[in-house]
């Protein structure tokens, strides 16, 4: 049931007394974490705690990173989806499009191309790894070309840097074919 559709509904929410409207806000608001973290965010967190969140986020990544060597294809794709899923959480709770952006092109630079090919099973992980990564790639693209221009300038290099690394690797051919362009400008 959409509240668009009900204008009644509407007009008797709005009429109620402050402190049932306030009592019933909480109510809901502690049935949805994103939503929760999200009004802590904005209503008691600032500028440096926003980049304390970026900075966790790195370091977390960072601790990860040495452990994808080791891993096969299969363990590794599953460790870079949830590092990607952090920056989507973290881009829920804070709507800061720069950060979200800049974060996946940092992993997505700090991510090693190498794997241990698995013995068992019969699905090839690397090719839904190279998907996985170009497709990220090119979401993370589309959101930089949304970015102010500084905010593009500034993470320019870093992008750049990204695209070089997959074109002088084995997914080059994919990311030709994904229409990944080699230099942004």
């Amino acid at each position: 049931m959409k509240l668009s559709e009900h204008k009644d509904l509407k007009e008797a929410i709005t009429s109620l007394p402050v402190k049932e409207k306030d009592k019933l806000l909480l109510r809901l608001i502690a049935k949805d974490k994103v939503l929760t973290e999200h009004l802590h965010y904005k209503l008691l967190e600032d500028e440096t705690d926003l980049n304390d969140r970026k900075e966790k986020i790195k370091a977390d990544v960072e601790e990860q990173i040495s452990e994808l060597h080791k891993l096969n294809a299969k363990e590794a794709l599953v460790k870079v989806r949830k590092m990607i899923t952090m920056v989507n959480h973290f881009y829920k709770v804070t709507k800061d499009p720069l950060g979200e952006v800049e974060l996946k092109v940092f992993i997505l630079n700090a991510i090693p191309f190498d794997y241990r090919k698995s013995i068992f099973g019969y699905r090839d992980f690397m090719i839904l790894f190279t998907t996985f990564y170009l497709k990220t790639t090119a979401v993370t693209l589309n959101k930089f070309k949304k970015l102010h221009e500084d905010h593009q300038f500034d993470l320019s290099e870093d992008f750049n840097h990204l695209l070089h690394k997959i074109y002088s690797s084995k997914f080059a051919a994919a990311a030709e074919a994904s229409n990944l362009p080699k230099e942004i400008s």
